[in-house]
């Protein structure tokens, strides 16, 4: 007689990526949250503002990150005149952008690049630590159209990704946000024509934002080339250094089990421990029997 036996269930197989996206804390968690019921607005933050749509984000500006005409102007890839009549017939630059790739002034594939790049690079500005809390306004936002959305979690981990990448080259944030200013060496290293061309721009004044704008590149790559022209002893930023951490305290020394005090010139020698004055108050209850 055969027996049928009933095949044992599967175990569950659990998703890797959505057992990462569940242990993603995340860098806001007002973001986080936002993201988590797809909501649609602008946040506001210290350093500049994320929309949102259904969740992703679409766009992001900051002051400190030169924008998408910048990126687009700056080597040749559109002229500034064209811009700037495009943008006087839009509402905002992904309008005029959407205007010029209408026109076929822009191909699509340069606007994607670019609008990418440039969301990155102002939401690591915006994802910055703040000093003040942020704010989120609900209402529509302009929909990208073509224009590819990045999600919440995808961005904060790219943010966090360039925040380490800048610690391993030069570990200052002060040359992120100071003036910079040149710094001589005994012996400079041979440099690319791109970072020479960033340190001749570096006068005492000027921030590695300001030289980003001047140059027309991303924020985040200048940034990387000042931590290594600081690395290789060439720039330092702008002011004093700061005070060197205190130096660690040694742990209390706890007292020994003979520690006595010494009293005044020919007194006996008086025990502070409390276990042996208890056994000697024993000994001596004993010696009495």
């Amino acid at each position: 007689m055969t027996v049928a036996t009933a095949e044992p269930p599967r175990l569950p197989v659990r998703d890797r990526a959505v057992a990462v996206e569940r242990a993603w804390g995340g860098l806001s968690p007002m973001l986080t949250r936002l993201a988590a019921e797809k909501a649609t607005g602008v946040l506001v933050r210290e350093h500049g503002t994320l929309h949102l749509a259904d969740g992703q984000v679409v766009h992001a500006e900051s002051p400190l990150a030169p924008g998408l005409e910048i990126l687009l102007t700056a080597h040749g890839t559109l002229s500034t005149e064209t811009w700037r009549q495009a943008a006087q017939r839009a509402e905002d630059r992904r309008g005029a952008a959407h205007l010029l790739l209408a026109a076929g002034r822009l191909a699509e594939g340069t606007l994607q690049l670019c609008h990418l790049v440039a969301l990155y690079d102002a939401a690591y500005f915006v994802l910055a630590p703040s000093s003040t809390p942020g704010r989120f306004r609900y209402g529509a936002v302009h929909r990208p159209g073509a224009l590819r959305p990045v999600a919440v979690a995808a961005l904060e981990r790219e943010t966090v990704r360039r925040r380490d990448l800048l610690h391993r080259i030069w570990p200052d944030p002060r040359l992120d946000s100071a003036p910079l200013v040149r710094t001589d060496t005994v012996c400079p290293p041979r440099l690319t024509v791109r970072r020479q061309t960033l340190l001749d721009r570096v006068n005492g004044t000027r921030t590695a934002t300001d030289l980003a704008r001047a140059l027309g590149r991303q924020a985040f790559h200048t940034l990387v080339d000042v931590r290594r022209l600081a690395a290789a002893g060439l720039v330092a930023p702008q002011g004093p250094p700061p005070p060197p951490p205190d130096p660690p305290q040694p742990p209390p020394r706890l007292p020994s089990a003979d520690t006595r005090t010494t009293p005044a010139d020919d007194s006996p020698a008086v025990t502070t421990d409390p276990h042996i004055t208890l056994l000697k108050r024993l000994r001596d209850a004993l010696e009495a029997l």
